[in-house]
């Protein structure tokens, strides 16, 4: 079902973009360089966050961790990472395979600046097998996210 929401997401939104599935799981950032022949910093991994009562996706490089002082003096509170069961609620996507694309309803999305440094990222595409090449201005654009500095 996840796949198939950004599928249709893509379809309507970036109809040129093709979702690659491999054989093998990409569910974590090591895999995903890896299948994709990219070096991991250039995985868009997104990353489920709840600050409050409010959910929100950071979408930063596979090597960038986030940083918990830059987080608070951007946001104002502490963010804290959602379980599994609480991704694929708010998301639709199976833990490994989150991006931005297909929500069953819209969250704050943000980019972080760790992915400017690429031309071209690789974020998942709704499941552990599955990810689309996108430029990284595009993927900004086509998800309405701001950017941030949030990451180490």
């Amino acid at each position: 079902m996840s796949l198939e929401s950004v599928r249709a997401f893509l379809s309507v939104h970036a109809p040129d973009i093709e979702i690659i599935e491999t054989a093998e799981s990409s569910s974590t950032v090591a895999l995903a360089a890896e299948a994709h022949g990219v070096e991991p910093a250039q995985i868009a991994k997104t990353i489920c966050l709840r600050v409050g009562e409010q959910m929100m996706l950071v979408v930063a490089g596979g090597t960038a961790r986030l940083d918990n002082r830059k987080f608070k003096d951007t946001f104002g509170a502490k963010a804290r990472m959602l379980d599994a069961e609480e991704v694929a609620a708010v998301t639709s996507h199976p833990v490994g395979g989150v991006c931005p694309f297909g929500l069953p309803s819209p969250l704050p999305i943000y980019c972080d600046i760790s992915l400017k440094r690429f031309d071209e990222v690789v974020p998942a595409a709704g499941s552990t097998n599955s990810a689309v090449r996108i430029e990284t201005g595009r993927l900004a654009e086509l998800t309405g996210a701001s950017w941030v500095d949030v990451c180490q």
